[in-house]
Parts: structure tokens; sequence; C-alpha cells
């Protein structure tokens, strides 16, 4: 019988394994989630700030009298990050046709009734419907009928029963992160640092993940200081052996990069890790930095990752202001901002590095990036 359903497993391309849920389904969901809400993100903070026309008027309108929902071509991208998600990761457990486009229904029914968890939510339902999805594709002569119906009534049931209590329990424990941000701010800057540079680096989704907690407030400030002491400080560690292309792609693309070198030396890790030790409780006990972006979060775990990070800070700062929350933009707010998001990282990495690699832990080539 064991053996009868490994080879089905097998035969169905069911991989039951952490590293095809826990890295390769995480990875794509990241993608899709930045190709969707964080793009979008992107695109609504730049059309205000920079006053562009075409990218804050409204492109569509669903509803109409008091339940009209106006979208401008980021809040349409925004949207759909349930269903980017949601096929990314189908596409990652590699699925076929039929069930990778039900997945977007999936998508958006668990993003949508996950709400603060929704990319949680996401993650667990996608992956069981498109596993579910793949065990019937092709089992019977109307496949065209029955794939995409299990696949879609597996996915928006599991929606129902399961989003709506994921979104509560991330909503929660982020609160108490936050909680506890306010409370310990030293302590907790550290940690929260420390933890989400890490998540930035591993090959899962730090954007999720504080997506999923809504990280906001000084806790998402802290968050945003622990992945750019990954992302600058890799960029600006390995800057002898991948000079000024590594310096962008990990300084502005991802410090993920590194996983591989850092597989098989992970002490070349300890110079951003320590470092995100360091600017996480300078930016929630000295600059009180806040991330109180209206993405609810995500910018948080994003660093400089198309600069999203700074960007969300900055919307931020200005929604603040338009409520009264804050009096005004500072001269001190930027200069936390900066020295929180690319000098300290940069420059305290860059020491640490030195003494690692006269140690001997660092050693020439350790940080090089395949070609």
């Amino acid at each position: 019988m064991a053996s009868a359903i490994q080879a089905f497993l097998k035969r169905k391309n069911i991989v039951i394994s952490a590293k095809r849920y826990g890295i390769d389904a995480l990875g794509a969901m990241a993608q899709g989630l930045f190709c969707s809400l964080l793009i979008g993100t992107i695109i609504n903070t730049a059309g205000t700030q920079f006053h562009i026309p075409f990218l804050t008027e409204v492109v569509a309108t669903l509803g109409s009298g008091e339940h009209t929902i106006e979208y401008t071509v980021g809040g349409l991208a925004s949207a759909m990050s349930g269903p980017a998600m949601a096929v990314a990761i189908g596409y990652a457990l590699q699925a076929p046709p039929l069930v990778l486009f039900s997945l977007a229904t999936v998508g958006f029914a668990s993003n949508t009734l996950g709400g603060a968890g929704g990319p949680l939510a996401v993650l667990f339902i996608a992956i069981i419907a498109a596993e579910i999805g793949k065990a019937v594709s092709k089992e019977t002569k109307v496949d065209i009928l029955v794939t995409p119906l299990v696949t879609i009534f597996v996915g928006v049931a599991l929606s129902a029963w399961w989003a709506p209590a994921i979104g509560a329990a991330a909503s929660q424990v982020g609160t108490l992160i936050k909680w506890a941000t306010e409370l310990q701010p030293f302590w907790m800057g550290i940690i929260v640092s420390v933890v989400i540079g890490i998540a930035l680096t591993l090959p899962i989704s730090s954007a999720a993940i504080c997506a999923a907690l809504t990280l906001t407030g000084l806790a998402g400030g802290a968050a945003v200081a622990g992945c750019c002491a990954n992302m600058v400080g890799f960029a600006v560690l390995s800057f002898r052996e991948n000079r000024w292309g590594g310096l962008v792609s990990q300084g502005i693309g991802t410090s993920m990069l590194q996983m591989p070198n850092i597989v098989k030396n992970p002490k070349i890790w300890l110079p951003a890790i320590l470092t995100s030790a360091i600017t996480g409780p300078l930016a929630t006990c000295l600059f009180h930095l806040e991330m109180n972006d209206p993405s609810g979060g995500v910018a948080s775990g994003m660093g400089t990752c198309g600069f999203v990070g700074q960007i969300g800070v900055y919307a931020g700062w200005v929604s603040d202001v338009a409520s009264g929350a804050k009096a005004a933009i500072t001269p001190f707010d930027w200069a936390g901002l900066v020295l929180i998001c690319f000098v300290l990282p940069a420059v305290l990495c860059w020491v640490f590095g030195l003494f690692f690699r006269r140690i001997g832990w660092i050693k020439e080539g350790d940080l090089k990036l395949a070609d």
C-alpha cells in the first residue's frame, strides 16, 4: 500500500518536502507578491509623490453608490496580489496548466478572506489546492472539467474554513510584536531586525512574513533596518569579489544571491547579522524609525529592493502628516533613514568583514557570486 502511494505521488510529481514547500513555493510566492502588491505600491507612491497624473488617475471602477471601488494602475496591480501569489506557488510546484490557471481563483479567495494574514493563508491553501489538483489531473476523460472544479472547490472551501482564522492569528502575532517593540524597543529592535534580515536573505519571503504579521510602526522600522543590513551589507562586503555588478544586484536587488555561498561557509553571514543587531535598536530607540506605509507592512520586509522600504517609510511620513499624527518631516527623520538604511549597514558590515577576513573566517572568493 505504501509503495503504491509513493508510486502515485512520484507519477504526479507531488514531492512532500520542506524544500519544495518552504523554499521553492515560498520563494516563488515572494516573486508573485513583488509583481503585484509591491509593484503596485511603488507605482502608487511614485504617482503621488511626483504628481504623475497617469499613475494617480482612476482607470477602473467596480460597483456603484456606497460600494464603489476605484482603482489606479497601482491599485489594480495590488488587487491581484492573491492570484499572483497563488499562481506563482503553483508554478513552483510544477502544476499542470489547468491546475495553475485555477489557482488564480484560489489565491483571490484565500487572500481576501485571510485579511491581515492573507499572504500566509495563500501559502498554505494554494499548496494544498495545487497538490490535490495535480493528483486528479488527467485521471478522467473530462479532465477539463474535473481538474479546475476540484482545484477551485478545495481552495475556496479551505479559504472559507481556514483563512479567517489564519488572518486573525497573524494579526494577533503582529500586534504582539508591535506591542513588545514599543514596550522594549531595544531588545525587540534587535530580535525583529535580526530575524527579518535573516528571512530576507533566506529563500523565503520576508515581505510576505511582514505582510502576514502586519509589521508596522517601530517593529516595521526594525524590520527595515534588518533587511538593509543584509542587502547593503552584503553588497559592500563582497565588493572586492563582485565589483559594481554585485553592488547593484545585491544592494537594490536581493541578498538572497549569497545563499549558495552561505551554505558553503555560514560565517560570511556574521557581518550582516551583527550589523542588523546594531542598526535595529538604533532604529527603534534613537531615531524612532517607523514604517506606517499604507501597504500594511509589506514594505517593512523589502529593505532597499527597488528602494521599496525607503519609499514605504516616506509614504508613511506623508500619511501621518496628513492625518495629524506627525507634525512634519524633520531633518532628523531623513538623517535616521539614510543612516539606518545605507550608511551604517555599509560601514559596519565592511568593518566586521575586515575583522573576519583577518582571522580567516572569510577567505578570498567566499563571497563571489555565480556568473
